[in-house]
């Protein structure tokens, strides 16, 4: 799905569809669903074993993911918006929900995912908070990345009195931050 003039496209889930993918500990793909893998143009066999970053898109903040995987590796779920990339170049927003997995005898064994499609207000946020974490991240490597781009997310959630997670409950449900 590339636009006449080269450029990657947009693709976008239809409002029942849910993406589901499982990860082991280090996040190498265990289990991707067929909406996973029709979206983002993977097979079964070029997915499993493969660390799921392989969908990050470059317009992700590192401060994004920082957080995300602090949130769940303290043993929390998360919920947050994702733009991901196939391996087309395309591209496609999630709204995810991100949780760990434990076995039967309650042993931390990896994660679990499901995105759904996401509205056009909400991306329209999302980006321009994005868009000033990525600007935070110029120049810089590594962790000072990741922690530049955070820091723009803590403050301004701040300003706004709201906390990681009932920021995106007002970009899910509509309200204002």
């Amino acid at each position: 799905m590339t636009d006449t003039r080269g450029q990657s496209a947009e693709r976008v889930l239809a409002p029942n569809d849910i993406i589901v993918s499982k990860t082991d500990l280090q996040g190498r793909i265990t289990y991707a669903n067929d909406v996973f893998l029709t979206i983002s143009d993977l097979t079964e066999d070029t997915a499993l074993g493969q660390p799921h970053n392989i969908i990050r898109h470059p317009d992700m903040p590192a401060g994004v993911y920082q957080y995300m995987w602090d949130t769940i590796q303290a043993g929390q779920e998360i919920f947050a918006y994702v733009k991901n990339r196939a391996t087309t170049g395309d591209y496609y927003w999630v709204y995810a929900y991100v949780t760990p997995s434990y076995d039967t005898r309650g042993t931390h064994i990896g994660y679990h995912s499901s995105r759904r499609a996401v509205t056009r207000d909400a991306i329209t946020r999302v980006e321009q908070v994005y868009n000033a974490m990525k600007n935070a991240e110029h120049g810089l490597t590594g962790r000072a990345r990741a922690h530049a781009s955070l820091d723009v997310l803590t403050t301004t959630l701040e300003r706004t009195g709201h906390t990681y997670s009932q920021w995106v409950w007002s970009l899910t449900h509509g309200d204002t931050p």
